[in-house]
């Protein structure tokens, strides 16, 4: 299908383009004669010649036509054999043999014409004009062939250019998803150890509204497309979903807080970006300390771009380091923003004080549509 399509646009090209190739012949040849036409040639004899050149053009253009048929079947096997480039040889060897065919039968339509009706201002036709009226002919016609084949080839440079183009958004398109995807397990192995948790504590209960608590925000992150962003709004209050499911073993502990103007709401960024960050500020924040730990999220607007920073407390390490055990989680933000924005998004984590650890992501500002 894709090859009768493109096959169909290049004739369209060559019809429009051989009418544009033989015109211009006709309109210069009418141009060249009415410079040096002499008033004692007739008005019937100036309207015979234009009927002659329409003749010979016209059929010049029909000529055009077969020979682009021709080159066009040789694309067609071209295309089954492997690589065009290796039948350019091919393609030219055929234009140089069809156009002296079609100058020997435009210079006998050009010598007919002049036979059965003799025009004053057009020499008579003897083998040195015929000769010379196959030579401009060759000439014409292999000068259209290679434009031909030259349009032949663009149109082929232009059709891998979007086959690649398709691949490469594919392949982009499966190592988003294959990096969002990751982020389900790693939060689900996290989550089963606070229900884990909760069970070793004695709280059935509390892990019962967990684990329905966990079905439910499985099938809503499973229900998002991986490719498509989504208004930071709305990955927020998912967020909070799931700091719902850690408050069933933390509440008493875990303070949450969200700094973020109203513009900043609208601002898109790539699903469940946060999930790995709050992920992180829990497990290595929350669950390794005995007091109260805040975690604080902030998200503004900065010129054209879009800085989302999450702050949480941290133990102070043996050698005031930041806590170890992070990577997966930071690491799979880390390639997602590539994949997503190339070298357009940064992200940064790190203590920013022996107690206080902080995670960045910088991105480019976009806004969905509001609602």
């Amino acid at each position: 299908m894709r090859g009768s399509t493109n096959e169909c646009a290049i004739r369209q090209a060559q019809v429009r383009f051989s009418a544009v190739y033989w015109g211009g012949a006709f309109f210069s040849s009418t141009i060249f004669y009415a410079l040096k036409a002499s008033s004692a040639v007739s008005n019937a004899d100036h309207a015979a010649y234009m009927l002659e050149k329409l003749l010979r053009y016209g059929s010049g253009w029909l000529l055009t036509t077969a020979i682009s048929n021709i080159l066009l079947q040789l694309d067609r096997r071209a295309s089954r054999n492997g690589p065009k480039e290796s039948s350019l040889p091919i393609f030219i060897i055929a234009s140089f043999l069809a156009s002296l065919v079609a100058a020997g039968l435009w210079a006998g339509i050009g010598y007919g014409a002049q036979v059965i009706y003799p025009l004053p201002q057009i020499a008579a036709q003897d083998w040195s004009g015929f000769i010379n009226d196959i030579a401009l002919g060759a000439a014409l016609f292999f000068g259209w062939s290679c434009l031909f084949i030259s349009l032949i080839f663009s149109f082929e440079l232009h059709e891998r250019a979007l086959r690649l183009a398709a691949v490469r958004e594919e392949a982009l398109s499966a190592q988003m998803r294959a990096l969002r995807y990751q982020v389900n397990p790693h939060f689900l192995f996290n989550t089963l150890n606070s229900i884990a948790g909760l069970i070793e504590e004695g709280a059935a209960t509390r892990a019962e509204r967990m684990v329905l608590s966990l079905s439910t925000f499985l099938r809503t992150t499973l229900s998002l497309d991986p490719v498509n962003d989504v208004p930071l709004a709305e990955e927020l209050a998912l967020q909070q979903e799931y700091l719902g499911i850690e408050r069933e073993r933390f509440s008493d502990r875990m303070a949450f807080s969200i700094d973020m103007p109203p513009d900043a709401r609208h601002a898109l960024v790539p699903s469940l970006i946060l999930q790995p960050l709050i992920e992180n500020a829990i497990k290595h924040g929350v669950g390794t300390m005995v007091g109260r730990v805040e975690i604080a999220l902030t998200a503004r607007r900065e010129g054209e771009r879009l800085k989302i920073t999450i702050e949480n407390d941290v133990p102070l390490g043996a050698n005031g380091s930041k806590p170890s055990g992070t990577g997966v989680g930071l690491r799979n933000v880390t390639d997602r923003l590539h994949a997503r924005f190339q070298e357009d998004a940064a992200f940064t984590s790190g203590l920013v004080s022996p107690l206080r650890y902080r995670a960045c992501i910088d991105l480019p500002w976009r806004v969905g549509e509001r609602s």
